[in-house]
């Protein structure tokens, strides 16, 4: 036990080290008594948009994956600050986070860079990973709402890097019937098109759509999957047509369907978000 203590910390000095050679940006590292490690604002890119937040708990298990956490806000919004609460119940279980900020969609992002961005964060990560003595390209994505999207489109797009998904009332349909026929189509429309990156045509869908829907781009990765049958941000009926895909195509997975309740988990009341959210995440990474 002594060997391996002194080989961790000469491992957090030789990491220490890197980190404070491969930023470009202000950061900072906090270190634990027992080990820990918290590097906040690491570049991945050179957007200012385009930094990560590492926490490395004590004794975590190298074999296990990483959780990569991607934040929503309508794929216009939002920051990495959000999931905080997320990543420090992960770090309390020993659990390797990296919490990214994204580029936000505007005129020249769609959502195409923002998984670009997830690419980028991956490969900064697995450059660190041998250091870290974590696996590289062995990642669960997790993304609450638009950031569920992505984790979703993402995942199922490279299995090859990423061993299971969590989606937290991510959307999941932008081009079947169940969607255009559907008053939330009406109202989502005009954000859905911008992050598109196409004008929308009710009648005649553009296969950009279907692109960007994971409905259409599922492949063999577990998935854990959340959704309210009172959101009206993102209609119960994308949740429910994700299970009904992957339930034909028999791909691992858990739909938590959650009556009277809205969108996302960090809007829940604390109990259900504590006794039914938080224990499912647990069990699904661990796995």
């Amino acid at each position: 036990m002594k060997k391996r203590i002194l080989s961790y910390h000469f491992w957090l000095l030789g990491a220490l080290s890197f980190f404070l050679n491969s930023c470009n940006t202000k950061h900072r590292i906090w270190m634990g008594e027992k080990g820990e490690q918290k590097i906040f604002n690491l570049n991945y890119g050179n957007d200012k948009r385009q930094v990560m937040d590492i926490f490395l708990p004590e004794e975590y298990n190298a074999e296990k994956p990483a959780v990569i956490i991607i934040h929503g806000g309508a794929w216009f919004y939002g920051r990495k600050e959000h999931m905080i609460k997320l990543q420090k119940l992960l770090f309390q279980n020993r659990i390797p986070t990296i919490n990214i900020n994204y580029r936000l969609v505007n005129r020249n992002i769609t959502y195409q860079q923002q998984l670009e961005d997830i690419k980028l964060a991956i490969e900064k990560f697995n450059s660190l990973s041998k250091k870290a003595k974590l696996q590289p390209n062995r990642y669960i994505l997790l993304g609450e709402s638009s950031g569920g999207h992505l984790a979703l489109l993402y995942g199922y797009k490279n299995p090859e890097q990423v061993r299971k998904i969590i989606s937290l009332s991510g959307p999941t349909d932008f081009f079947t019937k169940n969607f255009t026929d559907s008053f939330y189509s009406k109202y989502s429309v005009s954000t859905i098109q911008k992050m598109v990156g196409d004008k929308f045509h009710r009648t005649n869908i553009s296969e950009a759509f279907k692109a960007a829907s994971p409905i259409a781009n599922v492949s063999n990765v577990p998935t854990l999957h959340f959704q309210g049958d009172q959101d009206v941000l993102v209609n119960k009926r994308q949740g429910l047509a994700l299970d009904s895909v992957l339930t034909v195509k028999n791909i691992p997975h858990r739909f938590v369907y959650m009556k009277n309740t809205g969108h996302a988990p960090r809007f829940f009341n604390h109990k259900k978000r504590d006794h039914i959210i938080y224990p499912a995440i647990l069990d699904f990474i661990k796995e």
